[in-house]
């Protein structure tokens, strides 16, 4: 089944996804990650988020920003229930061929240095790391810049 986007009506699964997928992060980060916090509703508005399978609740959801030169991944989530059902790979596929569908050349992302699995998925999927920077939100936390080149 096709991704679809969200609806204004899809909020509360979208929150509750994005908090379930991203609680593993909690004690490693002593904070929640940024996802956990972000209004969605602006987001959705301007058909930012993207929700994947089938049934009442998403499996999955992506958070897409369109940039004149790229697609930036605010955030990539996949419900604990679904984890392992390949939800990340596929996820991340769509990704790749939207981005090439809107003939744009890369894909970015941010994460958390700490959040070493999801470096570790990205790396696996062709993505490099293209620097380090402080969080201007939280100082006390690294930014890793990622990103991919669309083929």
């Amino acid at each position: 089944m096709p991704p679809r986007q969200a609806r204004l009506s899809d909020i509360k699964s979208v929150e509750r996804l994005t908090e379930a997928a991203y609680a593993v992060y909690l004690p490693v980060l002593g904070h929640p990650p940024l996802p956990m916090s972000e209004d969605y509703g602006p987001r959705i508005a301007r058909g930012e988020v993207w929700l994947f399978g089938d049934g009442p609740d998403p499996a999955g959801l992506c958070v897409v920003e369109r940039h004149a030169d790229h697609l930036m991944l605010f955030s990539i989530a996949v419900s604990p229930s679904h984890q392992g059902e390949g939800y990340g790979l596929a996820m991340l596929r769509w990704l790749k061929a939207r981005a090439r569908e809107e003939g744009l050349g890369e894909i970015r992302l941010y994460t958390n240095a700490l959040m070493t699995r999801n470096i570790a998925l990205y790396k696996r999927f062709g993505f490099t790391e293209t620097g380090r920077r402080p969080n201007p939100k939280r100082p006390q936390f690294t930014i890793v810049d990622m990103t991919m080149p669309v083929d």
